[in-house]
Order: C-alpha cells, then structure tokens, then sequence
C-alpha cells in the first residue's frame, strides 16, 4: 500500500524580509547622471518668449513669441546675404525690447553702430567683441556670463549640428538668448539650409519701400520674414515694415490677411 506522504505545516511566525539587491554599479551611475541634469535645468532660468507684437507671427511660435533661452538664427534673403543688413536690422529690433547689456561678437570690425541705433539697439547697450574663426567659442563663453540679456554671434560658412547644439544648451541653461546671424558670399549657398539645432530659423528679405506723396521710395522699409523652421511651431510667411526707432515691427496694412504672391505655385 501506498502511504500519504506527511505535508510540513506553515510557521506560525512573520517571513523574513526580503534583503533588497543593491543596485548594480551601471545603474547607480545613470542615476547620478540624470540626477546632475535635473539639478543643471534647475539652475536655468524659466523659460519665457519674446513677443513680436504682430499676432499673426506670434501664435505661430511656441509659447507667443521667440524664446529667450535658445538658440535662433537669422539670414538675409537675396545679394544682402554677404552683408546680412536686413538680418541685422531684424535682431537689433528684437534686442532693443530686451533690458540689459547685449555681447556682440563679429567676424571683423564692420558693423555700422547708428544703424542698431535706428532700430533701436543703442551702442551703449552693446559690448562689441571681434573674434575672427572664433566667433562660436567666444559666443559660449558669453553666454556663461552673468549679467547679459542676448549674445549674437556673425558666422560665414558651415554650422555643424554638434557645435549648434552647444550653443543652444549653454542657452537654454543661461535663460539668455543666442542669435546667430549667418552670411555667405552667395545667397543660395546650401550650406544656410543645412541642418542646426537652432529653435527658429529666419530668412528676411529687403521689399521695395511703398511709395510716399511726392518723394518716391522713401517710405518705411519693407521686409518679408520667413520662418522657416519652428521647433515646437509652424513655419510662416509674412510682409512686414522693418523695425522702427523701438525696435518694433509692423504688418503691412491691405495685405495682412493675404497670401505672400512670391509663394504661389503655378
């Protein structure tokens, strides 16, 4: 006969914990990583945006306007690619709303202070800083500085994603705003299209100025901007009057609700 084998009766008593695994030394080491990256975003400002008083331009940006801690770029459209003045002119306007010092950083001492006067950036506001080949290292220190609102940096030729993304970090850590102005000696130089890790791309074009009563071509100046690349936005087009004495644009009245003509597909 086959006998029942005897079953062991549960212990009356609590278990034992369980001794938790210590953490492998790969994932103490992400974990202190990740923890120094929160603490490195916390240092940073909050984000805020720059509006441009135009609505229709505004809500086409993340958070209704340019933010403040990122990286942009800005480029003149046309034969004024190799002197960027439009581009100029534009990121003055945009930094004579900011309140504080701005680092300017050229290739070559040709930058025309009056004209950031005219659009409202006056040259008591800027630090001029001639770098030659070193405009983007000098740009990244800048934006290590305390105290400074913007620092705009002029670059001809090849931006690599690596060194992009260096300068939108130190930004966006900084809470201050990086601008890059781009030239190139020809205006459909493909190395403008190439792609950064800028959080907008710029493109503005001179327009005919509008007539005026009796004196022809002295109007205000024209401008069409080109958003061409948004992050987090939509890209757009836009006809607008370049930037008065406060640095302010304008739509241009009878057209605002219009599609720009030179972006029609036939």
């Amino acid at each position: 006969m086959f006998t029942t084998p005897a079953i062991p009766e549960k212990p009356s008593g609590p278990a034992a914990p369980a001794v938790p695994k210590a953490p492998s030394a790969a994932i103490a080491e992400l974990r202190d990583r990740i923890a120094r990256i929160e603490r490195s975003h916390i240092r940073g400002a909050p984000a805020q945006s720059l509006s441009l008083g135009i609505p229709a331009i505004d809500q086409a940006l993340p958070g209704g306007g340019i933010s403040l801690g990122a990286l942009h770029e800005a480029a003149s459209v046309g034969p004024d690619t190799e002197h960027a003045a439009a581009a100029t002119l534009f990121v003055a306007g945009l930094l004579a709303r900011l309140d504080g010092p701005v680092l300017w950083v050229l290739r070559q001492a040709d930058l025309f202070a009056p004209g950031l006067a005219g659009a409202g950036l006056q040259p008591d506001r800027v630090i001029f800083a001639e770098a030659g080949k070193t405009v983007l290292a000098v740009m990244e220190e800048g934006l290590r500085h305390p105290g400074l609102c913007a620092v705009v940096g002029e670059l001809s030729g090849k931006l690599s994603l690596v060194a992009s993304r260096r300068l939108q970090l130190a930004a966006e850590q900084a809470g201050v705003m990086a601008i890059l102005l781009r030239r190139s000696n020809g205006f459909d130089d493909p190395v403008l299209n190439e792609p950064t890790a800028a959080a907008t791309r710029w493109r503005i074009a001179a327009l005919p100025s509008p007539p005026v009563p009796n004196t022809p071509g002295l109007g205000r100046a024209r401008w069409r901007l080109d958003l061409t690349r948004c992050r987090g936005g939509e890209p757009g087009s836009w006809i607008t009057e370049a930037c008065n004495a406060t640095g302010r644009l304008g739509l241009v009245p009878g057209i605002a609700d219009r599609p720009d003509p030179a972006l029609r597909v036939a």
